[in-house]
């Protein structure tokens, strides 16, 4: 195996193969996460698992001949990263069709994307923009017009969504679409149209973002082998931030089996670099309780194995007990939904499924706890299965009281780093600096756990969401909640590596690193715990571990990752620009604090470059119109002159 050169360590030849480790990490800052034993410098792996914690002195004797031993050159090693609410089947299905702006800081760099994309893009496919990014990010401040995405691309059907509160689409996107100044406006959804009421291209979400899915779902899709490359792709830039596990919560246009198929069959192949456990959500309103029953006859959560595995129903159990979180529009008011729900709960509490509700308002979320107190008279709360709340933003201190009395938990998410301007500009900013409450939750002891609601609202980089958990900013650096409603360090990472397993069940062998647990682990670009809170964001994993296995590797450890397929097809956006777009990293100020870029000789220059394209575009902008001369005067200047 390929070893990086480590003094000092001599493998003992007579070891026996199924007495050593197959991999050693030496020379670490580890963060175990395990109160017993907080600290370690080196770690051992074999067969998946880990055998030994420590140091040098523990870990020398088991390398044999075959063992790769890695030095992390004295960097910071956390556990593997688990995302507790990620659309992670959905995103893999799609991955390379998309043009990710997750991380972009200008709205002229997405639209020079877009326009770079639509030359390379073969006529029937479309450029899609699929969340991940919000205006605030831009330096612009604001989105892209229907105008603009029309200009980059004149002929390829263009759609941006825009998290669950909008999509805007170009005109040939319009066209491909079907949509006419005939065509009625959706329930729960509005076609935005100019004066002569044809459609402008700006589809509302009011408050239902079915119509933007249902939009997006008429784009071409990948064949299977295609959707196998893509997913395999998606999972190698998850575990490029340090994710090991995510939990996958289903949502809209994911069917059973169908959609499930390809991380089934790279399961069965050996080929997921990430574990998996996934929920089932029953897509047709009025045959929710017949799907549901037909699942509970069939399969028990309690099987599966280590890399993919079944973890219960939801996020919806019945359609019409869903609100939406479009905070852009008011509050829906739900109708009677109780009666079916309450139906679909007990049958899941009866077989011992558990299950997962999104649920975004405290309005909804007392409903929902009423049906399940009722249930609590007949013995089914607690009963040890498995159950949360997601999102919960406006979840009340009454009903986390309730929360804890039925041995339920919460799965919090960043979505206020994207949309949180939006909900502080409807609800006010006393408000919003508590939603969630994240810190009331953890005072009650509720087990809670962390993620993003990728790919349609928040980025998937998880660094994003453990900044916001530690210091309540947007991406747009906007600060919504105080001090006393921030959460530390360990504490945020904690969320996002055993909050995570508890939420399947796996805390006793997932999410901290002890011996005997699985061997997930990632090494840091930088030391999450010392760095000022403004790199946070920037942090990735430079080698990182599922299982024992390398599923990445950059740096000084580039080439000792698994390799993986070229990407498919050869015009996708992520063959040209890859996924998450990273910019440096903030330098440190003399006297504290940071400074982005490498220096103020570079930040003049991008300021110069792009005054000189805004030069050259007015300068077009007035030639077109006839205000510019079109043949300038001559001159002479000796300086320049022969």
């Amino acid at each position: 195996m390929t070893t990086m050169p480590v003094g000092g360590i001599t493998p003992a030849p007579d070891l026996p193969d199924d007495e050593a480790a197959d991999l050693v990490l030496r020379n670490a800052k580890i963060h175990t996460g395990d109160p017993a034993r907080p600290t370690a410098s080196a770690l051992a792996v074999r067969d998946g698992h880990l055998v030994a914690l420590g140091d040098d002195a523990d870990t020398a004797g088991l390398v044999g001949p075959r063992t790769r031993v890695v030095d992390a050159l004295g960097r910071r090693v956390v556990p593997g990263l688990n995302d507790s609410h990620l659309h992670v089947i959905r995103g893999g299905r799609n991955y390379v069709l998309e043009l990710r702006w997750d991380g972009v800081p200008s709205l002229r760099q997405a639209l020079a994307m877009l326009r770079e994309q639509a030359a390379r893009t073969p006529k029937g496919q479309w450029i899609r923009v699929v969340g991940g990014w919000t205006a605030e990010q831009f330096a612009e401040r604001r989105m892209p017009t229907p105008a603009e995405l029309t200009a980059a691309a004149p002929d390829t059907p263009v759609f941006v969504l825009h998290l669950y509160q909008s999509a805007i689409l170009n005109r040939a996107a319009v066209r491909a679409a079907g949509f006419t100044r005939d065509t009625p406006d959706p329930r729960g959804g509005q076609i935005v149209r100019d004066r002569a009421g044809e459609p402008n291209g700006v589809l509302l979400a009011a408050p239902s973002a079915l119509i933007l899915y249902a939009t997006l779902a008429k784009a071409p899709t990948l064949d299977p082998a295609d959707q196998a490359v893509s997913t395999r792709h998606f999972l190698r830039e998850l575990n490029r931030f340090g994710l090991t596990s995510a939990v996958d919560a289903a949502g809209g246009f994911q069917n059973f089996p169908d959609d499930y198929a390809t991380v089934v069959e790279l399961a069965r192949a050996g080929q997921l670099s990430l574990r998996i456990a996934y929920h089932l959500f029953p897509q047709t309103p009025g045959q929710e309780l017949a799907d549901l029953r037909r699942w509970t006859d069939t399969v028990r959560p309690q099987d599966g194995d280590a890399w993919l595995r079944l973890n219960g129903a939801g996020e919806n159990l019945t359609w019409a007990a869903a609100d939406f979180e479009n905070f852009s529009e008011p509050r829906p008011e739900l109708a009677p939904y109780e009666a079916e729900f309450e139906k679909a709960v007990r049958l899941l509490m009866e077989n011992g499924w558990g299950f997962r509700l999104h649920a975004t308002y405290d309005e909804t979320i007392r409903r929902d706890l009423a049906v399940f107190e009722k249930l609590a008279a007949d013995g089914l709360f607690p009963a040890g299965n498995r159950w949360l709340f997601d999102h919960a933003e406006t979840v009340s201190a009454h009903s986390l009281d309730r929360i804890a009395a039925l041995g339920g938990s919460i799965s919090v998410q960043n979505r206020m780093s994207f949309q949180g301007t939006a909900f502080a500009d409807r609800y006010g900013a006393e408000a919003a600096a508590r939603t969630p409450p994240v810190t009331e939750m953890l005072r009650r002891g509720l087990p809670v756990a962390a993620g993003t609601d990728a790919t349609r609202v928040s980025s998937y980089n998880p660094w994003v969401a453990l900044h916001w958990l530690v210091t309540g900013r947007t991406v747009g650096g906007h600060r919504l909640r105080p001090p006393e409603e921030l959460v530390s360090r360990e504490t945020a990472l904690e969320m996002y590596t055993r909050g995570g397993a508890r939420v399947t069940g796996e805390d006793d062998v997932k999410g901290i690193l002890k011996e005997g647990c699985y061997a997930d682990f990632a090494v840091l670009t930088h030391d999450y715990f010392t760095v000022p809170a403004e790199v946070i964001p920037h942090i990735e994993s430079v080698f990182t571990v599922v299982g024992g296995r390398v599923v990445h590797a950059a740096a000084e450890y580039e080439g000792l990752d698994e390799a993986v397929p070229p990407v498919s097809p050869a015009w996708s956006p992520v063959a040209h620009f890859g996924g998450y777009q990273a910019t440096p990293a903030p330098l440190p100020r003399a006297g504290g604090g940071v400074r982005q870029g490498s220096g103020g000789g570079v930040r003049q220059a991008d300021a110069i470059t792009e005054a000189v394209a805004a030069s050259e575009e007015h300068h077009h902008w007035r030639s077109a119109r006839g205000l510019a001369p079109q043949n300038p005067p001559e001159f002479h200047d000796p300086c320049w002159g022969p």
